[in-house]
């Protein structure tokens, strides 16, 4: 079994898949299913692994798992057994996104302008990363990942980010001019500097922004509609809902607005950007509308 693992794995990850942890369940599953002296995929051999997870979640999971490797094994041995994908009956759910107002952004970048040590590169970093943010719709990872030579004539040569897409996100004249003006104050000494620095010069770390953000939204006095937290995420979320809420009223050019959003934002297919259509009320009786105008017309005709 661990070879036919090997094989599916070999497959996968030139497609754009990590399959790190994939990797590790079915290895997991392989070394409980030779113990039961199995070289096939049992079903009840499966779900009693998938079992061992410790909530509903993971063991819906671990058994989702092995059943993408048996559809993928199944084509050349028969004898694998496809089990109920759904046995634990787990539904994955996303939290709700903050939608940060216009005003909302305007603080953020006002309150890290006013980071210690005042008038340091700081101040200036958290407030030029936060706006980019705001205005591209990038990932954090991605933005913290930009060189200088990844600052092009054409906009930001995002390299092979999460699925190992590379894409060309285009930038408006007042981000170019933001981001140019950063460059030039910071001065970097070669191409291949990171854009986004600490004091020492090193690239920014992930939990050190994280942390700086969540200071600054207090700063900003943020309040959440809901329990949780805003994230630092949600600027992503942030810009897809607006160019959504921007997207054409006409069918067929509302399709093509959704399919260059689904590119822009680098998603690995278009159901990640359809999720957005949940994230506000205005999105959702907008989709209401266009459902209840489809069932008329196909009644009509």
């Amino acid at each position: 079994m661990l070879k036919a693992i090997e094989t599916y794995l070999a497959l996968r990850r030139p497609t754009g898949f990590a399959m790190l942890n994939a990797e590790y369940l079915l290895r997991s599953f392989a070394a409980f299913a030779t113990e039961r002296g199995q070289t096939q995929v049992h079903t009840q051999t499966a779900i009693d692994w998938a079992a061992r997870g410790p909530s509903a979640a993971q063991r819906d999971a671990r058994l989702k798992a092995v059943c993408r490797f048996v559809r993928h094994v199944r084509v050349e041995d028969a004898r694998h057994e496809l089990p109920p994908a759904n046995h634990f009956g787990a539904r994955k759910t996303r939290r709700s996104p903050h939608i940060y107002p216009a005003a909302e952004i305007d603080r953020l970048i006002e309150a890290a302008l006013r980071l210690r040590p005042k008038g340091g590169l700081r101040s200036r970093t958290y407030a030029t990363l936060i706006a980019l943010l705001s205005v591209t719709g990038l990932r954090i990872s991605e933005a913290l990942k930009l060189t200088v030579a990844d600052v092009t004539r054409d906009g930001l040569l995002i390299r092979e980010t999460k699925f190992r897409k590379t894409r060309l996100v285009p930038l408006h004249d007042t981000a170019v001019a933001g981001l140019n003006g950063y460059l030039a104050h910071r001065r970097p000494c070669s191409e291949t500097d990171p854009v986004f620095v600490d004091a020492r010069g090193l690239p920014l770390r992930y939990i050190a922004v994280k942390e700086t953000f969540d200071r600054l939204v207090g700063t900003a006095g943020i309040v959440p509609a809901a329990k949780r937290r805003p994230r630092l995420h949600d600027l992503r979320h942030t810009f897809a809902v607006r160019a959504l809420q921007g997207s054409p009223t006409d069918r067929g050019r509302s399709g093509a607005h959704m399919a260059a959003l689904a590119t822009y934002m680098g998603h690995v297919n278009i159901y990640a950007t359809y999720w957005y259509l949940e994230a506000t009320a205005d999105l959702m009786r907008d989709v209401a509308a266009a459902g209840e105008g489809f069932i008329t017309e196909g009644r009509q005709s």
